[in-house]
Order: C-alpha cells, then structure tokens, then sequence
C-alpha cells in the first residue's frame, strides 16, 4: 500500500437530500484521520444515520467532494466500489444477521465474500469469535443469541476482514450499560491495532469513557466540532481535547 493509500477519509463542503425534499444534511466538512476513534453524536433526526451511510458508501451525495485512502469514490466508477467497501467494516444498529447463518457462518462471510478459502477460514474465524467472547456460541443461530450477543456478532463479522475503518450506527442501543462499556473496549482494541473508528451514539455517557476520542456533533444536519476534531491532526487535537473538550 503507498502513501497515498494510507491517507484518510475527507468530506468537501457534502450535501445530501433524498428527492425533493430540504437537505438532511449541509455543507458538511471533516477530516478522518487515520487511527482516530470519533464519536459521531446529535439528537434524533440530526442526520447521524445519513452521515453514516456516506462514510460505508451506501449512499452518493447530493452534492460537494468526498475521497477516501486518496481517491475521490464519488466519481469512482460501480464496479470499482465493492473493493472500496471491502476496506470498510460496519455494525448496524439493528444487528443484519443472517438468521438461517450460525454465529459462526455470519463472521465467516465477508471473508467467503472476498474469496477466502474454507481450509483458511477456521482459525481466524474462531479466534474473532472468542476476541469477542463468544467462542462457546460458534454453532448459534441468531435467534437463540441475547441482543449483546447478536451485536458482537455483527462486531466480530464487521472487523475479520480487518478494516480500515469501522462505522459502527448506534452500537450500544440495544444493551445494557455493562454491556455497553464491553462493546465500547472491543472498538478500542481494534483502535489501538490502527483502525479508524467512527461511533455514532445519542449517549452522552459513553464519549467520556474514551478519553482520547474526537467528538463530531450534527444539529440538524450541519456539523459541529467540539473537541477540535475537524481542525487539527489526532495528537494536537488530543491536546486541545485536554484543555477543555465541552464533555462536561
């Protein structure tokens, strides 16, 4: 990978409306350093979701620039996407399992997707699973899981591939506050080995119990940045965070 690969993730002036309707979000400007843990915060119906869906490449803006690891992926051609995606991990807030899949058929699939073969899938697999803590629950079927399972599920099926960047929608929505915290130090050690985390939370608790986390906040849809997380790279913006970040 050069360096230009290595680059991060940059939104220029982004708009997004869906038909005719008023823009859901505006003018919308940031920089995602590499190896930074956000969290994206805002009150329901900021447009966290919409945001979301830019960054997993889910969704084209109505308008501005968006380039990612040195490439500008609006004009990027269909059939170039899904290698783009394959460098992306997300965690929806609604789990997206595949219900007739094991625990373990569902952490499988990107790497089946991407053409891993079966001989080279069980290791990784398996230890994924018990990263996540659930290596006695490989054979589950979704339905018979807990919701703090299921999530580590989609966790654990979200960073095999090893992303580049996780996106992760409401994570913690479904669980209780001890599970909560459990899943918050699961995103922190995947920071910690390089990936770029993106958490999208309306749970004020939760950004205090990441010390060196950048917040990006969205009130009706335009962006707003209260520890400097769109201004500065991660260490002088870890600074600034220390000298008085509006956490509260």
């Amino acid at each position: 990978m050069n360096a230009t690969e290595k680059e991060g993730i940059t939104f220029d002036n982004v708009g997004l409306r869906y038909g005719a309707d008023r823009e859901v979000l505006s003018d919308v400007s940031f920089t995602l350093f590499p190896g930074s843990f956000y969290f994206l915060t805002g009150a329901s119906g900021a447009g966290k979701t919409s945001l979301l869906k830019l960054l997993y490449l889910a969704q084209r803006p109505s308008r501005g620039a968006i380039r990612m690891f040195g490439t500008d992926v609006i004009t990027l051609p269909r059939n170039r996407l899904p290698s783009y995606r394959r460098r992306l991990g997300v965690v929806f807030q609604d789990f997206r399992l595949v219900p007739h899949l094991s625990a373990y058929d569902n952490v499988a699939l990107p790497l089946r997707v991407s053409g891993v073969r079966e001989a080279d899938l069980k290791k990784p697999v398996r230890d994924m699973m018990e990263w996540v803590g659930l290596g006695h629950r490989i054979d589950a079927r979704p339905a018979t899981l807990s919701g703090g399972e299921q999530q580590r599920v989609a966790i654990a099926r979200a960073v095999i591939g090893r992303p580049e960047l996780l996106v992760a929608d409401e994570p913690t929505g479904n669980v209780d506050p001890e599970m909560a915290l459990k899943l918050l130090r699961l995103f922190e050690s995947l920071n910690r080995m390089g990936t770029t985390v993106v958490v999208a939370t309306h749970d004020v608790h939760l950004l205090k119990k990441v010390p060196e986390s950048l917040i990006m906040r969205l009130d009706k849809g335009r962006l707003s940045d209260p520890t400097g997380a769109l201004r500065y790279p991660p260490r002088a913006n870890t600074q600034a965070g220390n000298r008085g970040d509006g956490r509260g």
